[in-house]
């Protein structure tokens, strides 16, 4: 199995006790509809199969996991920020309907004063809100998604149109 076959879920952020169970942190969004009997480690750039004996999934975007031959916490220590994958098949179907802040990603930023910024290439997620980056003249350039800057959205070009608060954009150009 290879990452272009799989998409990634999150990872093992710690063991938890002394019988080889760890903590799974999800960064996938969906994360209450994954279906995993088997999950995809990345260790030492493969993807190494482990079997689910027994998951809980939390609301907190954790799960606690035992996997078969992870019996002892000494085994289970060197899983630890190990990412996480899913085979293809497994993704949830969404909905074409339900669009989400962060399908941004990839979408092209038009500012009404400096134009084309360029793509968004990553949309960070904070409790408050969720922050885009775009690279402008070699710069990265980060600013809030909501309601106040955001002028129209076009999924079908993928373009996003936004005005920035003046001064934003220079103030990492300087």
């Amino acid at each position: 199995m290879e990452t272009k076959d799989c998409f990634y879920i999150g990872y093992i952020s710690k063991t938890r006790g002394l019988k080889g169970e760890v903590q799974l942190f999800f960064e996938f969004e969906d994360y209450k509809e994954l279906d995993f009997d088997v999950l995809f480690l990345e260790i030492d750039n493969k993807l190494v199969p482990f079997f689910v004996e027994s998951s809980k999934i939390h609301p907190n975007r954790t799960a606690y996991l035992f996997f078969e031959d992870i019996d002892h916490i000494d085994k289970a220590q060197g899983l630890t920020q190990k990412k996480a994958y899913l085979p293809n098949d497994k993704l949830p179907q969404r909905d074409p309907e339900d669009f989400r802040i962060t399908d941004l990603k990839g979408f092209e930023v038009h500012d009404q004063e400096y134009g084309i910024l360029g793509p968004i290439s990553e949309i960070h997620e904070y409790p408050q809100q969720h922050v885009a980056s775009v690279t402008y003249r070699e710069r990265e350039i980060l600013f809030p998604l909501n309601e106040d800057i955001i002028d129209f959205i076009d999924p079908e070009q993928k373009i996003l149109e936004v005005t920035l608060p003046e001064g934003l954009v220079n103030l990492y150009l300087e």
